[in-house]
């Protein structure tokens, strides 16, 4: 890939996306395939006068850290991992994956024990987030583990990665700006409301948003964003759903999950490939069957599914919600070791109602529309 290119994603993840000021601690980690961008990214920390600490990954580390280790192994936390959470200043991830499914074969039960240990850590985290102590940004780089997942060759991944982190543009920021505009309208619409409504094919969720506040996701954290969202009242989500799209998270693909809740907590869950994941990943602790997050994708630039959540869930006209940790400025204050976000796609038939007014319909943004 080419390193003008390189210089320009970088630029923008280390001026716009994730600001770095002089004197701040800067993280830089991914996969070492993001070689390229890892490197642009240290010179733009440098440049900013940032301190860059990078910290490169192998695929496959943590496979062999969950497969053979003690659980006392899965449980210690490193200096290196509390350094990320508790204490840099900046954080800029960069995903680049080899193989996308080497955790595949580990046992659920090892991967909650992991996950669970680190709770508190990732409290703190999303903690140091809302009030502004920590700045962060991921982004993925197009690997070819990335591509066959979307079934896509390489070239045309990439393709699809530049042009949904906007930077095909001349000036991506103003196309950022541009979106986060469009953004605030629905957000501004949806302050002070108290009900969002879900319909569709094995779909009727009513979710309580009464007195939180929605967040304009517009390329400053996630890279790509495009999305609104919010944290739902915990106790407040009646109703069933279906996730027609896979979620994929720890290696794993779980299709076809339904859940049904009950004054907030899911109380029946089901999937038809890897349900038996998807049952531990739930009871990790208390907080991982309450809704965390509730959001609507807004980026009309992405339409296909590609394995890759940063994409899929930004993807225009889809709705994804959260089970696990709530995002604290949202207002919610759900606990848990786990963050886990799943798709439902509206664009086929499906509809949002909003205290009784439509919003979404077979994926379309009405307000948008009548502007």
């Amino acid at each position: 890939m080419s390193n003008p290119m390189m210089k320009k994603w970088a630029k923008v993840l280390v001026q716009f996306s994730a600001p770095v000021k002089p004197g701040k601690s800067v993280l830089i980690t991914g996969g070492v395939e993001a070689e390229p961008l890892l490197r642009a990214v240290y010179a733009e920390v440098v440049a900013a006068g940032g301190y860059p600490v990078m910290m490169p990954q192998f695929t496959g580390i943590q496979a062999t850290l969950l497969e053979h280790g003690s659980d006392e192994q899965l449980q210690w936390i490193s200096p290196v991992e509390r350094f990320m959470r508790e204490t840099a200043d900046v954080t800029i991830v960069i995903m680049a994956d080899s193989n996308t499914r080497s955790l595949n074969g580990v046992d659920p039960a090892r991967q909650a024990i992991f996950q669970g240990a680190r709770r508190e850590l990732f409290q703190t985290y999303m903690q140091r987030d809302a009030d502004g102590s920590l700045v962060w940004t991921l982004t993925q780089y197009p690997t070819d583990a990335y591509a066959q997942d979307a079934e896509m060759s390489t070239e045309d991944f990439a393709d699809f990665v530049f042009k949904a982190c906007m930077l095909d543009k001349d000036d991506p920021v103003a196309a950022w700006n541009e979106l986060a505009a469009k953004q605030q309208i629905l957000v501004n619409w949806l302050t002070g409301k108290k009900e969002v409504h879900l319909t569709g094919p094995d779909t009727d969720l009513r979710i309580d948003i009464t007195g939180r506040t929605w967040v304009n996701a517009d390329g400053r954290k996630n890279f790509p964003d495009g999305e609104v969202f919010t944290g739902p009242v915990e106790s407040g989500t009646e109703g069933y759903i279906r996730f027609n799209m896979p979620a994929i998270t720890h290696g794993r693909s779980v299709e076809d999950i339904r859940l049904t809740f009950e004054n907030g907590k899911v109380v029946d869950a089901s999937a038809s490939k890897n349900e038996e994941f998807l049952l531990k990943l739930l009871d990790i602790d208390d907080g991982a069957r309450y809704l965390g997050e509730f959001a609507f994708g807004t980026h009309f630039g992405i339409q296909q599914f590609t394995g890759q959540i940063l994409f899929d869930e930004k993807i225009g006209g889809t709705v994804h919600m959260a089970v696990g940790a709530g995002y604290p400025e949202t207002g919610n204050t759900n606990n848990s070791a786990v963050h886990w976000d799943m798709i439902c796609d509206l664009r086929q038939g499906g509809r949002v109602e909003v205290d009784g007014e439509p919003f979404l319909v077979d994926g379309r943004y009405l307000l948008w529309e009548n502007a």
